[in-house]
């Protein structure tokens, strides 16, 4: 249901949100524990109470920690929550990893909370989408356009820092949680993705994460990696013993060789927009 949402629409309150949610029916929210997906849980729980349901995606592209997030999230806003396993990994398409990958991973994991909701009577399937995500390339969202999905915020008009406003607004615990992606945006377009490959990617974040740093990037060409953090923290990383122990780390994992973005997360981001969850 795209409802419009990929052209300019007007800029609507929170209870028209509600409102329109409410008149949808049953509904499914694809949680990921971002503050984008949080919100709209609230909203559809305000709208719907108990017919509300948010299910998380649990597979090898996504977290452990980003799995916590969203049960964390779940139990704050008061929504009945799921964990469901998807592995897009069955398709060859996403494992080959071109520029669209995302639109294969989208497709199987649409489809997963097609069947999960449909089997429970669930008649709308709703997600975290907003008006900055419409101005990117973004083959995911397409097939979840296609998929039927419809995004509450975008239809709201709500910018991301709209969405963290009423999030504050709502006492939402993650609502400056930084934007996560999953796993597999950290392998450069054309190196197949693996499942191990994924787990060492998890594995060297936790090394930064672990730290003391709020947002990280592990990001992987062939056998090397390149490690983002907020631009405010590059210099932390880069002062020693740290930087030491870090490389140290990450080659341990596998990684060689090991280098820091001077620029910081952000750069790169630009350059290859993720899918934010």
């Amino acid at each position: 249901m795209s409802d419009g949402t990929r052209t300019a629409p007007t800029r609507r309150t929170p209870s028209e949100v509600v409102l329109r949610i409410a008149a949808g029916g049953p509904a499914l929210v694809a949680l990921s524990g971002g503050v984008d997906s949080s919100l709209v849980a609230a909203l559809a729980v305000e709208a719907l109470g108990p017919s509300a349901v948010a299910v998380t995606l649990a597979g090898p592209a996504v977290g452990r920690a980003e799995v916590e997030a969203a049960r964390s999230a779940a139990l704050a806003v008061g929504i009945a929550h799921e964990v469901v396993p998807v592995d897009p990994l069955e398709r060859p398409e996403y494992r080959a990893n071109p520029t669209n990958r995302c639109y294969f991973c989208r497709s199987v994991e649409t489809a997963s909370l097609l069947a999960f909701g449909r089997g429970r009577g669930l008649v709308q399937f709703l997600d975290g989408v907003h008006v900055d995500d419409l101005s990117d390339d973004r083959p995911g969202l397409r097939a979840m356009d296609e998929a039927g999905f419809f995004h509450p915020l975008a239809w709201a008009g709500w910018t991301k820092a709209d969405v963290r406003v009423e999030a504050r607004v709502r006492d939402l615990p993650n609502w400056d949680r930084p934007s996560d992606a999953c796993l597999s945006s950290r392998v450069a377009h054309g190196d197949p993705i693996t499942a191990e490959l994924l787990h060492r990617v998890e594995a060297a974040e936790a090394v930064l994460l672990g730290r003391g740093f709020r947002r990280v990037r592990v990001r992987v060409r062939a056998n090397g990696a390149r490690v983002e953090v907020d631009p405010g923290e590059v210099a932390r990383l880069s002062t020693e013993p740290l930087a030491t122990e870090v490389v140290r780390e990450l080659r341990a994992l596998g990684f060689d060789p090991v280098s820091v973005d001077p620029r910081g997360y952000g750069a790169s981001r630009r350059e290859n927009p993720e899918v934010v969850r």
